[in-house]
């Protein structure tokens, strides 16, 4: 098992910027995709961003151009950057590792709350 642990989360003005963190207890060398998920009472997670081994990168429309996804391979760590941040990116936020065993690793999840 691979333990995932986010960090970053927090509150921030409309228009303020947060830097997500998911760091892995182990190296990732066999991951398959890394992804940014998000989930607000009542609704199903929604898929944010991803980054596959390569480093191809997808955003859902709503945060194309405000959100950027990257990782640091030695330092076993996924980030997400999200800047001209609005009310609706509310959510929590969960990391999420797919590696080439089949092995799927959440992280705990980190709350985003946008707000004047």
């Amino acid at each position: 098992q691979v333990q995932l642990v986010e960090s970053g989360g927090g509150l921030v003005q409309p228009g303020g910027s947060l830097r997500l963190s998911c760091a892995a207890s182990r190296s990732i060398f066999d991951v398959n995709s890394m992804n940014w998920y998000r989930q607000t009472p009542g609704k199903e997670r929604e898929l944010v961003a991803s980054i596959t081994s390569v480093g191809t990168t997808t955003y859902i429309d709503s945060v194309k151009g405000r959100f950027t996804i990257s990782r640091d391979v030695a330092k076993r760590t996924l980030y997400l950057q999200m800047n001209t941040l609005k009310p609706e990116d509310t959510a929590v936020y969960y990391c999420n590792f797919r590696f080439s065993s089949g092995l799927l690793s959440w992280g705990q999840g980190t709350q985003v709350a946008v707000s004047s």
